[in-house]
């Protein structure tokens, strides 16, 4: 079965508030947006990868390694805002947003969730997965659980450990890993929904769309995510590379 025409889009902004100038802080020799756009153009299931940004800077430097960038206003509250406005001048029926500080992006993921959600019908909103090996995550606010129904379908996130278990059972503790999948007509429309209630309590921008009534199909992975949200978190990444490129 034919799969629908995706387009990667990697949202980088240089005024992040915990890590200024973080997508061009260098990893192994190159800028951590080059790591995360290499990752993404190895999965086949991508008509092309295009970074979303609103700085010269990262612009230049993606331009430089040959890479495709859109400039984009520099005002957008989320990075989905920043989707929304290079969404509307793309032709696709996906895009997948792979987070500017994932220098570790497993092609793999990228690749199924363009099969498994082009197969779904009116397909509009999609995320993935992992199973929590140890109770330090579970119990951490920062690592967002989300507890999905058995037709594979988002039921809610939360940084609170769940399921709460009541009884011990096998059914595991999912991290929901920040890996998302829209089409393209959902993107434009969910960037104009209101913030809600739950979304700004728990800040988890993936509840809107729960509140408004919007499906939100998962899928499952090994890939745990590894990101960049601070320069001693480099060391870590340098080594996972090191190891994976043997």
């Amino acid at each position: 079965m034919s799969h629908k025409r995706a387009v990667g889009i990697i949202p980088a902004r240089y005024e992040a508030t915990r890590f200024p100038g973080k997508p061009l802080f260098p990893i192994a020799g190159k800028p951590l947006i080059q790591h995360v756009f290499e990752r993404c153009v190895k999965a086949t299931k991508l008509e092309s990868v295009v970074v979303a940004t609103d700085d010269e800077r990262i612009y230049k430097v993606v331009e430089g390694f040959g890479g495709r960038a859109v400039m984009t206003r520099s005002d957008h509250p989320t990075g989905t805002d920043r989707l929304a406005e290079v969404a509307g001048g793309l032709d696709c029926d996906l895009l997948v947003n792979v987070q500017g500080d994932e220098p570790l992006m497993d092609p793999e993921l990228i690749d199924t969730a363009v099969i498994r959600f082009s197969a779904i019908p009116d397909f509009k909103f999609g995320s993935a997965m992992t199973p929590i090996e140890n109770e330090e995550d579970i119990q951490n606010p920062n690592v967002v659980k989300t507890v999905v129904g058995q037709n594979g379908q988002a039921l809610y996130f939360t940084r609170f450990p769940a399921p709460y278990r009541r009884k011990l059972t096998t059914v595991p503790v999912y991290q929901h890993i920040g890996f998302y999948v829209y089409s393209r007509e959902f993107v434009i429309e969910y960037s104009k929904m209101a913030p809600t209630p739950l979304e700004q309590t728990e800040c988890l921008e993936q509840l809107r769309a729960l509140e408004n009534g919007i499906r939100i199909d998962m899928i499952e992975t090994k890939y745990r995510g590894i990101g960049v949200d601070a320069p001693e978190d480099v060391a870590r990444i340098e080594w996972e590379l090191k190891r994976m490129n043997g």
